[in-house]
């Protein structure tokens, strides 16, 4: 693949504009608070992973419309908290997958969330799925999640995904091994894009994040991505809209709900983005839109790693080598 998109300096430089809702933030605020009340346990049950030196817990928390979502929350052996505490979200067709798949920032000395997506994980594989059981999910769609129910923003399959991690945070902060203080969420492409909903959502939420760390974020700038990129899970929009031509302003005004440029600007905690130069699943420009926005008019500690001869696979252990850098500097 080679450079496809904007020059570097024009990425730096590149604010184009994305509408955004007028309910905008009464939509979400509804949301957070619509499934609240829904209430649901949170139930976290300790099991034998196999793992000498990490405890895990089989977590089930109330998603969106107290639907249950599983989890794991893993922890240095033995610790009790509370502990610096990062939460992670997982990239499109991921899931918590087995136990021991996904340890490394409670390898790190922290207490580490990961959450399973709602109908998703068949990449991951394990022992268990979380289900996408709510009604509006029978909708008409292209196969895949980016279509279902985009006719209207309340039916939406990011909105379930979305609150279902605002609603991780909420079960992270209510119990004894994390450090409500110290919170970063994290997730590299779709995980990247619920890593910026999460930031954008939190503020809402009462949610004080002291990090986020969004990774070839997906779910940025709908309307560039599709004008550039024909490939999944984008693509899956645009073979929506070839077939059905009448709904093309309906569906960019749904994803004007969804899209992290917006949801970005509302973040408050400290940012640690990364983009590939020759990404075409997540165009350069697409991360640089919601880079560039991010925090809005607020003073926002943030900084963004380049890899210039890489695609979706970004930077690797060499990101998760600076994000252990930068975790461990945010946590002190």
């Amino acid at each position: 693949m080679a450079m496809f998109d904007l020059s570097l300096d024009e990425l730096r430089e590149y604010r184009p504009t994305v509408a955004e809702p007028d309910d905008f933030d009464t939509f979400w605020s509804g949301s957070i608070e619509e499934a609240r009340a829904a209430g649901g346990a949170v139930e976290v049950t300790k099991i034998d992973n196999r793992l000498a030196v990490i405890d895990t817990y089989d977590v089930t928390f109330p998603g969106f419309g107290g639907s249950p979502i599983r989890a794991w929350l893993h922890v240095p052996a033995g610790a009790t908290g509370p502990l610096p505490t990062v939460v992670q979200y997982h990239g499109y067709s991921g899931g918590r997958g087995f136990p021991h798949s996904f340890t490394q920032w409670a390898q790190a000395g922290w207490a580490h969330w990961v959450m399973d997506t709602r109908g998703q994980g068949w990449s991951s594989g394990g022992a268990s799925t979380t289900i996408d059981a709510a009604p509006e999910a029978g909708a008409n769609h292209v196969p895949g999640f980016m279509t279902a129910g985009l006719g209207d923003p309340a039916q939406y399959y990011y909105r379930r995904v979305y609150i279902d991690a605002v609603r991780l945070l909420d079960a992270a902060l209510g119990h004894s091994t994390t450090d409500p203080s110290k919170i970063i969420v994290t997730g590299g492409s779709q995980g990247g894009g619920i890593t910026i909903a999460a930031a954008g959502l939190a503020p809402a939420a009462g949610i004080d994040l002291l990090g986020a760390a969004p990774d070839v974020p997906f779910l940025c700038h709908f309307q560039r991505a599709l004008q550039i990129t024909h490939r999944n899970p984008y693509g899956e929009i645009t073979t929506f809209l070839a077939g059905w031509r009448d709904q093309v302003e309906t569906a960019y005004r749904t994803l004007g709900y969804f899209d992290g440029v917006n949801l970005g600007r509302r973040a408050r905690a400290a940012a640690l983005f990364s983009v590939g130069l020759m990404d075409p699943v997540c165009p350069p420009s697409t991360v640089y839109a919601a880079y560039n926005f991010y925090g809005g008019d607020a003073t926002v500690e943030k900084s963004i790693n380049v890899y210039s001869h890489n695609e979706h696979e970004g930077g690797g252990i060499y990101q998760t080598a600076a994000q252990l850098e930068w975790f461990g500097e945010l946590f002190g």
